[in-house]
Order: structure tokens, then C-alpha cells, then sequence
């Protein structure tokens, strides 16, 4: 089989021709099904100011928890990173590489890897320059690497800048990386955003890490084609045109990016005119708003909405320890009829956490709607009613399950339906909702879904796109309190897969790679660690003042500056 570095475009070409997908942080104590909070309405913008000026308004209905892009595992966050904040290369619409910061993406034709594929080195572009006009240089990515690797920086994940064996910066324009092995999926998940150390330099200096530095929450200096000028928390932040943006500076003066509660003020606000992009949107609200005359596009983008559990052996529930448990539940639960009626059959139930790549082996199905068999199993595995009030128990533990998600109006329909179908066969549910910047917070942070603060939880999931690889389910990425980044948060740590992961990352031959995630994925459908619950696939609503507007998955506001406003 021929051995390239230029597969992962061609998988990124299966993937844009395949992919069905969209979606998906210190913390109060939880409580049942918490009211909303008010939130306080924007500032309204000056009429003169407004009539004169390009201003888009973007309604989001989950407010980002950070903005220093490694401190963060939530999407609103990472595709908010476009505007302001520039990969090294980004994804267009076919979800093709291209470069941004770098004058050409490595190859080993242009030298930018070597024949052992074990190094790869950047060539910056020489225009490239921070917001204030300090030129971006290799000592910014050096000082990211550094930051990231860190002990003293409770970053959300070190994967995989801490599976370099050095970073080399010979000169201001070339950055040299070099791994213990070939890596794989060093497209995918490499330089997701800089950090400015004429900015963090002197705050790591000072105080020892960069945990507080007043730049994750206001980085009014940033090198993507926007620059945040304010955020209110709770109402809205502002993103002003970078005079500096080395690409040109964009067509819209400002975007102007609401804050929501949930998913009918988003609606209002686009149905209304008052917001020119939304997101996230319920599939029951599509038709409502394509009535108005509201452009949904959806975008494929690798996300799956799930199911995971929380199987740390001493904390986790017994019940969940063993695989027939989480069989049982999944074979429990009619996803099918969910996604009819609560999702319009717009969508269908997800089986892996790789749903429509060609990572996902193709014989796998979704689990079935089977209550009889998810009875026979809890039976079989010892968990009985031995009290007659429904609930089934073993050895004095009663099979009650904490369920987790966020306040998202069809996450909590499903939790509703999930705790009446599970009582159904013996299982009883305790439903928890969260603010999304909560639940969505590291384990430094004390985010429910990162500390096990319930049995299972669920939100939508992506490897990283359009790659296959994750770090999500390594041994290393279990988040403890000594070493608390990571995003293994069911706290899963099984020898053989690690071990399949550990491998697929470092065959750069696809039809071999991709037999290795045959097994991967294969495994965690067959023991029921992460169970799907529905393809979810990015959409997006678009206003008709939006012109010249195109999406790509990876990176949704690839070509923002291109974007334009019309009245």
C-alpha cells in the first residue's frame, strides 16, 4: 500500500462527501432543573453609529466560557476562535486545508517533512501580525507550546503539542516540531489558535502561570480578521474589524454577538430581522423560520449527540462497571421515535461517535429499541427488584442513575423521555441541568461533566474533524486533581484501546489507519461506552442581509472577511 502524507487531504475529501453531523467549564453546587436566570438585553446600538457602520448580529444561545483557545473544550468557543483568533491553516468549504498563518502547508515534496515523517516544520508568512501590529513570530508559537505544556497552566488538554519531543524556532519565520514517531493527524489538531507573548510573557513571569491572566477572558489583541472590544457577560460581546488583518480587512465593520437564553429568543430574533446569524438550531424550529424567509444551511461537520458514563471503577456507579449495564440502557431507550417526533425525522440515531467517515466500520448499526432484551440483561447481570418498588438493586445499591446535560431545550425533551422509557425497565433517572459555561468547564473548574458530578451525561461530540483521531478516551487525559487538564471525562482507562489509539495516530498508510479505527470503533459500540442518541449535523440560519457567506465544517468562519451586509 503506498505510503504518503497527503492522505489526510483525501480523507478530509471522503469526509466532505460522506459527513453527516454539528455540535458540541468554577462550579455552584447542581440542582434539579434550575430556573433561568434573567439576562440582561444588549446595549442598543446607536442609531447614526449603526446607519453608517456594517454591524451583523450573530444570536448565540450559549455564551463561550473562555476565549484563550486552550482552555476550552466548548464549540461556541472554538468556532468563535475565527474571528479573532487565526489557525495556523484553516478549512474551507470542501473542508480542504489551506494555510494562514504558514506561507504553504508542509509536504514532503516542499521539504516541511521529513522522510521519516517523525518531523515537520512550519514556514511562516512574513506578513503576519497581532492586532496592536506586533509581528507574529516562532516565539509565539513557542510560548503557546510552552504555556501548553506547563504544569502550572490548567489547560483544557496538552494533546498533542505533548507529544513533542522538541519545538525548534531556528529563526523568526520557521518553526521546527519533531515527534518519537510519525503523527498522523497533525492537520487536524495542531495550532488551534496563538497565544501573544508580548502579552502572556510578562503575566507568566510575574505570577507563575497564565491560569488568571486577563487576556483568556478579554484578548483585545488577537490575529484573526475581528478584535473583541467588549463582553459583557451574560448579554453580549463585539467584535470590531482588524485594521491590521494581513488577508484585508473585512466587509462588515462589526460583529455584534447576542447572548440568549435559549432556543425561542433566538428564533424570535431571527424571525424579527434582529439577528443575521443563528445557530444550533432545533429542528422543530426549521420550518418556522424558513417561512420568514430565513436561508438553513447545514454544515457536515463530525458531530454526534451522546450518551457517555461515568466509569471511574472507585467513584462511578457500580452499575455502569459493567458493559451489559450500558447495553441495556442503550437497548432501553427508543431513540428511533425520538428522532421522528422531537427531531422531525430530519436526522436519524447515531450508532458511533465516527457516524458517516470513513473511519467508522461500516457494519456497525445503532443499537435497536429492545425493552425485553434490556431486561433480560439487567437480570443477567444481577440487578433485580428485590423490593417491589420498581427500582431494580444489587447488593444493597439501588440502580438510580444521575442524568446530566445542559438547559438546551431538545437536550431536556430527551432527558424526559430517557427517564420515563428507563423506569420502564427497573431503571430510575435523576435529571440535572446546567448553563452551558458550566457544564462545559475542565476539571480545574469544577465542570460537572469533567469531575463526574453525574452518572451519565450528554452532549454532542466530534473527533478532530475531519480527522478520525481524539485524545478523549486516552489513559493520560483522565483529569485528577494533581494533574487536572485533560478531557477524558467518563474517566475510562482500558489498555487495549489506549493501545489502538496510540497506533492509528502514527500510520500515516490510510487503508491501515483506517483498519485500526475499524477496531476502535467496534469496541466502544460493542461495550456500549459512548451510546448514540442522534447525527447532529451543524446548522445554521442565515439573514438576508448576509451576502457571500460560505461554512465549513471544521472551521465555520473560514472566509468571514469576505462575509458582506446589505440592508
Amino acid at each position: 500500500m503506498k505510503r504518503t502524507w497527503l492522505y489526510t487531504l483525501l480523507a478530509a475529501m471522503i469526509v466532505s462527501a460522506l459527513l453527516l453531523t454539528a455540535c458540541g467549564g468554577p462550579q455552584p453546587p447542581a440542582t434539579q432543573a434550575p430556573a433561568e436566570e434573567p439576562v440582561e438585553e444588549p446595549a442598543e446600538e446607536p442609531a447614526a453609529e449603526s446607519a453608517a457602520r456594517k454591524v451583523a448580529t450573530f444570536i448565540w444561545t450559549q455564551e463561550f466560557d473562555t476565549l484563550n483557545p486552550y482552555y476550552t473544550n466548548m464549540w461556541f468557543s472554538a468556532i468563535t476562535q475565527q474571528l479573532w483568533n487565526a489557525w495556523a491553516w484553516d478549512y474551507d468549504d470542501q473542508n480542504a486545508p489551506h494555510p494562514v498563518l504558514v506561507a504553504e502547508m508542509p509536504s514532503e515534496d516542499n521539504g516541511g517533512i521529513s522522510p521519516d515523517g517523525s518531523v515537520i516544520t512550519m514556514k511562516l508568512r512574513d506578513d503576519i501580525v497581532w492586532s496592536d501590529g506586533t509581528p507574529i513570530t516562532s516565539e509565539d508559537f513557542k510560548f503557546t507550546y510552552e504555556m501548553v505544556v506547563d504544569p502550572n497552566n490548567a489547560v483544557a488538554s496538552t494533546y498533542p503539542l505533548d507529544l513533542l519531543v522538541s519545538l525548534e524556532t531556528p529563526d523568526e519565520r520557521t518553526v521546527v516540531m519533531t515527534f518519537e514517531e510519525p503523527f498522523a493527524s497533525w492537520q487536524a489538531t495542531l495550532w488551534h489558535g496563538l497565544m501573544p507573548a508580548h502579552i502572556m510573557r510578562p503575566v507568566f513571569e510575574a505570577e507563575g502561570t497564565i491560569d488568571g491572566a486577563a487576556w483568556n477572558l478579554k484578548p483585545t489583541v488577537g490575529c484573526g480578521p475581528f478584535v473583541l472590544t467588549d463582553w459583557e457577560s451574560g448579554s453580549y460581546a463585539r467584535f470590531v474589524a482588524n485594521e491590521n488583518y494581513w488577508l484585508g480587512k473585512p466587509k462588515i465593520d462589526e460583529i455584534f454577538m447576542r447572548f440568549v437564553p435559549d432556543d425561542a429568543s433566538q428564533v424570535a430574533a431571527l424571525k424579527t430581522g434582529e439577528g443575521d446569524l443563528g445557530t444550533f438550531i432545533a429542528y422543530s424550529d426549521i420550518p418556522t423560520l424558513e417561512a420568514e424567509g430565513v436561508n438553513m444551511i447545514t454544515v457536515f461537520s463530525g458531530y454526534n449527540e451522546g450518551w457517555y458514563f461515568y466509569l471511574d471503577p472507585e467513584k462511578g456507579h457500580p452499575a455502569l462497571q459493567d458493559a451489559r449495564v450500558r447495553q441495556a440502557l442503550a437497548l432501553g431507550f427508543d431513540r428511533f421515535s425520538l428522532n421522528e417526533d422531537l427531531l422531525l425525522g430530519l436526522t436519524e440515531p447515531a450508532a458511533t461517535y465516527w457516524d458517516n467517515t470513513p473511519w467508522v466500520d461500516p457494519s456497525i448499526e445503532p443499537w435497536p429499541y429492545d425493552p425485553e432484551r434490556a431486561k433480560a440483561l439487567l437480570d443477567e447481570a444481577g440487578w433485580i427488584d428485590t423490593n417491589g418498588d420498581g427500582v431494580r438493586d444489587k447488593d444493597g445499591v439501588e440502580l438510580v442513575l444521575t442524568y446530566g446535560t445542559t438547559t438546551r431545550e431538545i437536550r431536556q425533551d430527551t432527558q424526559a423521555v430517557a427517564q420515563q422509557q428507563l423506569s420502564e425497565i427497573g431503571v430510575k433517572i435523576e435529571l440535572f441541568n446546567y448553563a452551558s459555561d458550566i457544564f462545559f468547564s475542565s476539571y480545574g473548574e469544577g465542570g460537572p461533566a469533567a469531575t463526574g458530578a453525574n452518572d451519565m451525561f450528554e452532549y454532542s461530540t466530534v473527533p478532530n474533524f475531519p480527522d478520525g483521531d481524539t485524545s478523549e478516551w486516552l489513559c493520560r487525559e483522565i483529569p485528577s486533581d494533581e494533574s487536572p487538564d485533560g478531557i477524558n471525562w467518563p474517566a475510562y482507562c482500558d489498555e487495549e484501546l489506549d493501545a489502538l489509539f496510540q497506533l492509528q495516530v502514527t500510520q500515516v498508510d490510510f487503508e491501515e489507519r483506517q483498519q485500526t479505527f475499524y477496531q476502535i470503533t467496534r469496541k466502544i459500540f460493542e461495550e456500549a461506552l459512548w451510546v448514540g442518541l442522534w447525527q447532529d449535523p451543524d446548522i445554521f440560519a442565515i439573514g438576508p442581509r448576509l451576502k457571500n457567506v460560505k461554512l465549513s465544517g471544521a472551521t465555520p468562519f473560514f472566509n468571514i472577511q469576505e462575509w458582506d451586509l446589505t440592508e
